[in-house]
């Protein structure tokens, strides 16, 4: 089972057609955007060449002046991962319509930086953490290592480093939550 943002999936293992099923996945993520009235040009995917790779699947759209985005790295394959984020968008479009979510929560919740590969990246140097590492367990408990070392009520505490983890923290966590 997958659990993300508060929706509990079955995982989908993909034996066969991994290219075909991938642009099937894609077309799904457009068709549930166009709830919002986007097209395809306000959708950036592009389709890994070979889906059967174990390589991140992400997305990134603009909608109501944001960059929206969602990426899963957690399955074997690349057409798994771009299942499980195609799955996540089409539940969160379903809870704006049943209306047990606000289109500025869905915002709120896919909205980030343009930047936001660059600080994961910087976030996992700074935890000392290598970059394939999406364990949040390890991220957690790595964490908690080294805050425990700076942290402001301690005697040898650092304000700002503890911050910094902090920080890095949340980008992390916010990436594989």
């Amino acid at each position: 089972m997958i659990k993300i943002k508060g929706h509990e999936f079955s995982a989908k293992s993909i034996k066969d057609s991994y290219n075909r099923r991938s642009q099937k996945f894609k077309n799904n993520i457009i068709i549930s955007l166009k709830y919002f009235g986007l097209t395809e040009d306000d959708v950036e995917l592009d389709l890994e060449p070979v889906a059967i790779k174990n390589i991140l699947a992400s997305v990134t759209w603009y909608m109501e002046g944001s960059r929206l985005h969602y990426s899963y790295n957690r399955c074997n394959k690349y057409a798994e991962n771009l299942y499980v984020v195609s799955k996540l968008i089409e539940l969160e479009i379903k809870a704006i319509i049943d209306g047990n979510k606000t289109v500025e929560e869905f915002i709120k919740d896919f909205e980030e930086e343009d930047d936001v590969e660059e600080e994961r990246k910087k976030a996992r140097e700074l935890l000392g953490l290598e970059q394939d590492i999406i364990d949040l367990k390890i991220i957690n408990k790595k964490y908690k290592d080294l805050s425990k070392n700076c942290h402001p009520d301690t005697e040898n505490g650092d304000v700002e480093k503890f911050k910094e983890l902090n920080k890095a923290h949340k980008v992390l966590k916010r990436e594989l939550e």
